[in-house]
């Protein structure tokens, strides 16, 4: 009709003025804000490659003395380092630092599977979101609360347990040479696991959430049990989201502090008696307790050690990355 007509005609033969509109239009709406956004994208970006790249040359710079220094130095400078080098002291450092953060993320990850499982696929709806409430609220607390619940709670419920595996299993080097109070790397351990057990499981849970509802529902209809269906879909689908949680709790348990701190009697030894007193130390730990009185090259060695422990953190998120990449590469994912 008329109206058609018309239509046609205008976008046929559009006048100046309308063109000038539509130009404008087309301008005005979303360039600006493109513009703005897109520069703050990039400064937030170089921002953080700034801030790491300073912390990084801080680190060099001046822990860079520690590893010149000859012995002599060492000796007449350093006394917590009660006559060794560099490395014969950053070793057993490096060790309780492993150790302890291994044995954390060997308790804690099966048991943020188990408790994400529950949560997205088994709970019903109401106690999954309290119970995600709970495992948020776990990783808000702060971790001098944590070692205070260790040291007041953990240590002396833990004694008779240690006692036990000592008098049965101290043939094994691993449970040889307890002695109470319960201040040993494997409490402090216990007390890490917890403290990365909301931050693994919060980040599996929400990759079993991703899971495609097809794969579970394509399962089931052959025939599978819910285990079945957990094992053959949504593990399998979750096994890279499965390894960043992991390697973001590993990085946490590296750099804890005070929690360790105050739970574990402190010792540079390189063994496995993960129940004996006094036999390891951590890096975070040690530069807590040693840096208020440290000066000149005793200050310098302390922040050697946190550069070492800086690269360990770096390697491990590097590995982690690189797991990721490989296990996508060969699914054929994008």
């Amino acid at each position: 009709g008329q109206i058609s007509r018309k239509v046609v005609v205008a976008t046929r033969n559009p006048d100046a003025t309308d063109t000038g509109v539509a130009i404008t239009a087309g301008k005005a709406p979303g360039r600006t804000g493109n513009r703005v956004f897109s520069v703050l994208s990039f400064g937030a970006g170089i921002f953080i490659m700034i801030v790491l790249a300073l912390v990084t040359i801080f680190l060099f710079r001046d822990s860079f003395p520690a590893f010149v220094a000859d012995q002599a130095q060492l000796d007449e400078d350093v006394s917590f380092m009660r006559g060794k080098s560099f490395l014969s002291y950053a070793a057993p450092l490096i060790f309780g630092t492993l150790l302890s953060s291994l044995i954390a993320l060997a308790v804690a990850v099966p048991l943020s599977i188990a408790v994400a499982l529950f949560i997205s696929h088994f709970a019903p709806r109401r106690l999954a979101q309290g119970l995600g409430y709970l495992v948020d609220l776990l990783a808000a607390i702060p971790s001098v609360v944590y070692g205070l619940w260790g040291f007041l709670w953990l240590v002396p419920l833990m004694n008779p347990i240690y006692q036990w595996l000592t008098t049965h299993l101290g043939f094994i080097p691993l449970f040889a040479d307890y002695q109470a109070p319960a201040k040993n790397i494997m409490t402090a351990s216990l007390v890490l696991a917890v403290m990365i057990l909301p931050i693994i499981t919060a980040t599996v849970r929400e990759v079993f959430l991703q899971t495609p509802t097809l794969h579970e529902e394509a399962s089931l209809a052959l025939g599978a049990t819910r285990y079945e269906m957990v094992r053959q879909a949504v593990l399998p689908f979750a096994r890279s989201g499965i390894i960043s949680a992991s390697m973001l709790g590993l990085g946490r348990a590296l750099g804890e502090t005070m929690a360790v701190l105050m739970i574990m009697s402190s010792g540079l030894f390189i063994n496995l008696k993960i129940l004996a007193p006094g036999q390891h130390q951590t890096i975070a730990a040690n530069i807590a307790s040693q840096f208020r009185e440290a000066f000149g090259l005793s200050r310098e060695v302390l922040l050697a050690t946190g550069l070492v422990l800086f690269v360990i953190t770096f390697l491990v998120n590097s590995l982690a990355r690189w797991i990721i990449a490989r296990r996508a590469e060969f699914s054929g994912a994008n």
